[in-house]
C-alpha cells in the first residue's frame, strides 16, 4: 500500500571510503628498465638477408559468383615495359575468347529458341487431346445416371 519494500540503511561505521592498495616508497627506483646493450663480436650486417631469387609457386584466395571465371596469365614483375608488352598480348587473346563465346552463346540461344517453339506446338496437341478426354468423361458421368 506504501509502494515497493526497501530494506533499512545501516551505517558503517568502519568505511573509509572506496579501497586503493598502499602505496610504498622506494628509495632505490631509478626509472623504467632499459636493457643493457652488448656488441656481438660474431655479428655481420647481410643486406640480401630477406632476397628472394625465385618465386615458385602463388596461392590465390577467391570467392567468385559467377562460375566459369578463369584466370590465367599471371605476372609477377617489377619490369613496367615487359608488363605492358604481355598486358597487349592478354587484351588480344580476351578479345578473341569473347567473340568465341559469343558466337556460342548465340548458337545456344537459337537452339532454345527452337526447343521452345517444338515445345508449344507439343504442348497444343497435348492440350486438345486432354480437353477431348475430360468432355468423353463427363459424357461417361452422365450416362451412368
Amino acid at each position: 500500500m506504501d509502494g515497493e519494500w526497501e530494506p533499512p540503511m545501516v551505517d558503517n561505521p568502519e568505511y573509509k571510503g572506496e579501497w586503493q592498495p598502499k602505496q610504498l616508497d622506494n628509495p632505490n627506483y631509478k626509472g623504467p628498465w632499459q636493457h643493457p646493450e652488448i656488441d656481438n663480436p660474431d655479428y655481420s650486417s647481410d643486406p640480401n638477408l630477406y632476397l628472394r631469387k625465385e618465386i615458385c609457386t602463388i596461392g590465390f584466395d577467391l570467392w567468385q559468383v559467377k562460375s566459369g571465371t578463369i584466370f590465367d596469365n599471371i605476372l609477377i614483375t617489377d619490369d613496367i615495359e615487359m608488363a605492358m608488352t604481355v598486358a597487349g598480348d592478354v587484351k588480344n587473346t580476351q578479345a578473341g575468347e569473347r567473340k568465341m563465346k559469343e558466337e556460342q552463346d548465340e548458337e545456344q540461344r537459337k537452339k532454345d529458341e527452337n526447343e521452345q517453339k517444338s515445345s508449344y506446338s507439343d504442348d497444343d496437341d497435348d492440350d486438345d487431346k486432354e480437353e477431348l478426354s475430360e468432355q468423353d468423361d463427363q459424357v461417361n458421368e452422365h450416362d451412368e445416371l
